[in-house]
């Protein structure tokens, strides 16, 4: 029996209310040795008093020393062990912008990037265009065809875009195309296994034709491909946890991991902490799980940008008591991984975890931070541990065994 089957064989229904705050790439290093984190540099009265009644920890993503990406994160924040429960980016991308996927679709997430003269890539996000710019070239990309195949091309946001192949005999067992650096050439389409050997060279037939027609549209002349995948058809989350649940996010992927384990999508009006907040708000009596996803701590983190991480926490606490009103009986407050504006990308390191409830067993803890969250009551936990935590602690399992 895996976790998820004990959590499906556990889980009673109630009336209690369980909110999973994740502030994506929470987890952070010192610019300089003995300083503060991100986290522990930004102004959080309202977190740091959270904190100090509540559990605290800190959480590992997936394993010890393992990076891993916003998929698997979030897969393990729900439940999943991300090690049993792969899916790739593309999937995520493809439904978190309401794309219909059918079950031999592959899907890829796309970036455009920036290339020089010589096809070395100089800028991995293509100077973050607008959302308005990606779907112009996205138009360019439509026509180009495939012997055998449909190809879908669809903007998703900023840089970002989706690539679905459709047709027989597809397999998704693809490395990425994206050297996760600059300086170097995007990488060709390589199969895994066999059974991928024809869809790796029908997407670098693709990517060729791509090259072609983008090559004049600087800043965005080039484009990478990473996370093909496709649909695992996941245990629903709902059904697992007997949860009504509802996720709450800007960023179209975070909707999509979301929609892949079942979740509905609730619309918010406006980005700001404060939006998604009242969205909950709106919607409280009509749920009680709710996934809120804060997305811009992430972004400044991989642009090497400290004092934006900090201010985006901020942003947060300074919404925060719009949440806390509503008296949720469960409050997890952590993040999906670790983006350290140090090494500007998502790390392996351990983040803070707080676990608000009647029932949380309070701890010295007195802020909300790295350092401070290694003494807490939680001590050192996996992601995937948190569900089952906040399941009990809003009084939603029966006991396990005679």
């Amino acid at each position: 029996m895996n976790q998820l089957q004990l959590m499906q064989e556990l889980s009673i229904q109630g009336t209690s209310q369980i909110v999973l705050l994740v502030i994506d790439g929470l987890g952070g290093l010192p610019i300089e040795p003995g300083g503060p984190t991100e986290l522990e540099a930004a102004h959080t009265p309202n977190l740091d008093a959270l904190a100090a009644r509540s559990a605290c920890g800190l959480s590992t993503p997936v394993a010890p020393g393992i990076t891993p990406g916003s998929g698997p994160g979030h897969l393990a924040l729900f439940g999943y062990d991300p090690l049993q429960y792969e899916i790739g980016r593309g999937v995520l991308e493809a439904l978190g912008i309401g794309f219909h996927l059918q079950p031999n679709d592959v899907a890829a997430r796309g970036n455009f990037c920036t290339v020089d003269g010589q096809g070395l890539i100089t800028d991995r996000r293509a100077g973050r265009i607008s959302t308005a710019e990606c779907a112009r070239r996205v138009e360019l990309l439509r026509p180009i065809q495939l012997p055998g195949v449909q190809c879908f091309v669809e903007p998703v946001r900023d840089y970002r875009f989706v690539l679905v192949l459709r047709g027989e005999g597809l397999a998704g067992d693809i490395e990425d195309t994206d050297p996760q650096q600059t300086g170097k050439a995007p990488l060709p389409a390589v199969a895994r296994s066999a059974g991928s050997s024809r869809t790796a060279d029908l997407v670098d037939r693709w990517i060729g034709q791509a090259a072609r027609i983008l090559a004049s549209q600087a800043p965005a002349n080039m484009l990478t491909l990473r996370g093909f995948s496709m649909d695992p058809n996941l245990p629903k989350f709902p059904a697992v946890h007997k949860l009504r649940a509802a996720a709450v996010a800007v960023y179209p992927m975070y909707k999509g991991v979301a929609r892949l384990v079942g979740m509905d999508l609730l619309p918010v009006e406006g980005e700001l902490p404060a939006d998604e907040f009242a969205t909950v708000r709106q919607h409280w009596n009509d749920y009680d799980f709710f996934f809120v996803h804060i997305k811009k701590s992430d972004s400044a983190g991989e642009d090497g940008n400290f004092e934006a991480k900090a201010h985006v926490v901020e942003s947060v606490d300074q919404a925060l008591p719009g949440l806390l009103d509503l008296k949720p009986d469960v409050l997890v407050v952590t993040g999906d991984h670790s983006t350290p504006s140090l090494v500007k990308s998502h790390s392996w390191h351990p983040l803070p975890i707080l676990l608000s409830a009647r029932t949380a067993r309070r701890d010295p803890v007195t802020s909300f931070g790295e350092t401070a969250c290694l003494a807490g009551s939680l001590g050192q936990i996996r992601h995937v541990d948190i569900m089952p935590l906040a399941m009990a602690h809003a009084l939603r399992l029966t006991k396990f065994g005679a």
